[in-house]
């Protein structure tokens, strides 16, 4: 059987130079399936916003969408680490309401780690989470959350970017963040950032350099018709045969197919 994995084993994953394996899940069943395939981390994401819930951006979904999908998650009593976003301006407005906010999510949640946003501007809060013994995962580069001041979902770090990306990446380190998320910038500039780092780094969109990888499992599965961002690896493509299986429930019941007295009682 599949032993719990731990910010520590995390952290050993690194060092032994293994894979770190991210997909997302927001609900009970996706959970269970994504941990029965072996992944490392279970991220919980604000991205439910846009594939689950069917925004333009992640910025509308709240702490207490965000609390019930982590608890639907956590019932499915996964082996991955389970990682839960915490959503847009529930960090941003300083280190009380953010200590307050991500102790919820583990309270009440049942995460086991939480992500947050932003880099040197986030230091502040990521230090302080930690220092009550939270675990945060940083996210860097092209973070969703900023959109608007990036005007769009463009890659970061090109040119005099860079610099300052790596500075983001110190400096979330120093805060005590036990990794970070890599999303959006050149993969060059992430293999320096990853080389340069005692913590792991995870990729999306960062090239294979990092020391771990994470994607959305809708995109993985050809669930999400929103997006398809070069990133993506689409590994099933699952739209069609859902729509074929509905397709096909339609057809039997409208002529009168199902249900048979296999599927009745007496």
């Amino acid at each position: 059987m599949r032993k719990k994995i731990t910010i520590p084993e995390i952290l050993q994953m690194k060092h032994d130079g293994r894979r770190i394996t991210v997909l997302t899940a927001y609900d009970f069943p996706f959970a269970r399936l994504v941990d029965a395939g072996g992944v490392d981390m279970i991220l919980v994401g604000d991205s439910a916003g846009v594939v689950v819930a069917g925004h333009d951006t992640t910025l509308p979904v709240t702490m207490d969408e965000m609390l019930y999908h982590v608890k639907a998650v956590r019932r499915a009593e996964p082996k991955a680490l389970v990682v839960a976003d915490m959503p847009f301006m529930s960090y941003q407005t300083g280190t009380e309401d953010a200590c307050r906010n991500c102790g919820r999510m583990i309270k009440e949640g049942g995460a086991e780690a939480v992500k947050v946003e932003g880099g040197m501007n986030m230091a502040h809060v990521i230090r302080a989470v930690s220092q009550i013994d939270i675990p945060v995962m940083a996210h860097i580069g092209l973070t969703p959350q900023s959109v608007h001041r990036m005007g769009g979902y463009k890659v970061q770090g090109r040119k005099e970017q860079a610099e300052r990306i790596l500075e983001d990446a110190y400096a979330v380190q120093s805060a005590g963040a036990f990794a970070v998320v890599l999303e959006g910038i050149p993969a060059k500039l992430a293999a320096d950032i990853t080389a340069e780092l005692s913590i792991p780094t995870i990729g999306i969109g960062a090239g294979p350099a990092c020391d771990g990888q994470v994607l959305v499992i809708h995109d993985i599965l050809g669930l999400c018709e929103k997006y398809s961002p070069k990133f993506v690896k689409r590994y099933a493509d699952l739209g069609p045969l859902i729509s074929d299986a509905v397709k096909q429930y339609v057809t039997e019941v409208q002529n009168g197919e199902f249900p048979t007295e296999a599927h009745s009682f007496s």
